[in-house]
């Protein structure tokens, strides 16, 4: 599948236009192509796996279309710094940590060498390339119709395989590619079986499912058609019945949190909100360190769902802690990779912690540096939005950003819990970045409705 996934994509970028063949091409590979650890894992360079093949494929395809000068960088300075140091502070990180971590008796972990700082670059571009063409081709409100649809039906189309997992257990990936990706006891909740199909975990299925459920209110919010409108909110059930079969409690919440505001809320309460939460993001690591983090009352809420849930939350925290501390030691750029962030057995080298936020292992991968330019270039066009709404009240405004800036907030809050980073999460910020960024033209409203889309169904 890795392997003729190439040819899909040349198909799809010679049928459809530019921003929906970008679209499915990364779409459809995070949702069908084996997860790790599948994948090709050349001497000195990273595993080229379903997370880094289709962006470089995706890449390479569009340089041949439209040539170096058409795959414009961002024009904005923070971005362009953000993209340098998400891209060369590996390197840094590289020559930070050339001592071995050594253990009595077992095996050290060597030290980093020139090798692991091209690997990781190449990692971290690899990642960059679908932000970058997202930001040079889906800027434009079209665009970000097209990803609202794209995301709608591949719920739907999701929601078979999702049922069948629900009613059989987790399986398909077995079928299809001879493997379980992940700890099947995981895969248990609340006396049944919640689907993990061919996603890395049931958490990344059911953020997925939470994100198609507000795709699917956001194009009902903008709908003119009442029969359209009908149809979408009936479907949006649909799609939450599923959700709550995915017995993720985090991602129940934010389908609750997200379905009122994207259903009454403006656009301006809506990217106003989202930067909220990125900027509190953006602050936790320091928050942490001062203890204002309210860890004992999250736990004890979530005591009140359930004991098993209050036990998962905590367990997180206490290794949250222990991991903050050990990256403490390396603040700036971080201990690299091989498990070197982690906390280990001094005597036999057994790892002891478990990293499940996104922000520590970022944070204990690549220091605060790493975190800023990850984060930070996840977060930007959501503090470019709010900069810059002021100017945009007598404009045409997407209808669609306020949807977009929230899906992307509570995914970038997810973060903090889980490593929900997925080509999604990537696209949506690219699309934000390129909207903020494109040219200013004035559109009257009634271009707006008598706009011909393209049927959805």
């Amino acid at each position: 599948m890795l392997l003729i996934w190439p040819v899909v994509m040349i198909i799809l970028f010679r049928k459809l236009r530019v921003e929906r063949a970008l679209i499915w091409s990364l779409l459809g590979a995070y949702l069908f192509l084996p997860p790790a650890p599948a994948g090709f894992d050349f001497p000195l360079l990273p595993p080229f796996t379903k997370d880094s093949i289709p962006n470089l494929l995706a890449f390479g395809i569009c340089l041949t279309l439209f040539g170096w000068k058409e795959l414009k960088f961002p024009k904005s300075k923070v971005s362009r710094i953000l993209i340098a140091l998400f891209v060369l502070g590996p390197v840094i990180t590289v020559f930070n940590n050339g001592e071995p971590i050594n253990f009595t008796n077992a095996e050290n972990l060597p030290g980093l060498r020139l090798s692991d700082a091209i690997a990781l670059s190449i990692n971290q571009l690899s990642y960059l390339f679908s932000f970058l063409l997202a930001q040079r081709f889906m800027g434009t409100p079209e665009a970000h119709r097209d990803l609202l649809v794209a995301l709608f039906i591949a719920g739907l189309a999701y929601s078979i395989p999702m049922l069948i997992e629900v009613r059989l257990s987790p399986q398909l990936n077995l079928w299809f590619y001879g493997y379980y990706q992940h700890s099947f006891g995981q895969s248990i909740r609340f006396g049944g079986y919640r689907p993990v199909v061919f996603m890395n975990h049931g958490l990344w299925v059911a953020f997925f499912s939470m994100t198609a459920v507000a795709a699917t209110i956001a194009l009902w919010r903008v709908e003119l058609d009442q029969k359209r409108r009908a149809l979408y909110l009936f479907l949006a059930g649909y799609l939450g019945v599923v959700l709550v079969f995915c017995k993720s409690t985090g991602a129940l919440l934010f389908a609750l949190f997200l379905a009122p505001l994207i259903m009454i809320t403006n656009r301006w309460f809506q990217i106003n909100l989202s930067f909220v939460l990125v900027l509190l993001v953006l602050a936790y690591p320091v928050l942490k360190s001062v203890d204002l983090i309210p860890t004992d009352t999250m736990v004890a809420q979530a005591e009140k769902i359930s004991h098993e849930r209050a036990g998962s939350l905590q367990f997180r925290f206490d290794n949250e802690d222990i991991l903050f501390e050990r990256a403490n030691e390396k603040p700036l750029f971080g201990w690299g990779s091989w498990g070197r962030n982690q906390i280990h057995d001094p005597n036999n080298g057994e790892m002891l912690s478990v990293s499940d936020g996104r922000w520590i292992i970022v944070f204990g991968m690549f220091g605060w540096v790493g975190f800023i330019a990850e984060f930070g270039l996840l977060g930007l066009p959501l503090i470019l939005l709010w900069a810059r709404k002021s100017e945009q009240v007598n404009e045409y405004v997407s209808p669609f950003i306020g949807p977009l800036a929230l899906i992307l907030a509570i995914n970038i809050v997810d973060l903090l819990l889980n490593a929900t980073l997925t080509p999604i999460t990537w696209i949506i910020s690219g699309a934000l970045l390129g909207y903020t960024e494109r040219t200013k033209k004035k559109v009257s409203k009634k271009k707006l409705e008598t706009k011909r889309w393209r049927p959805i169904l």
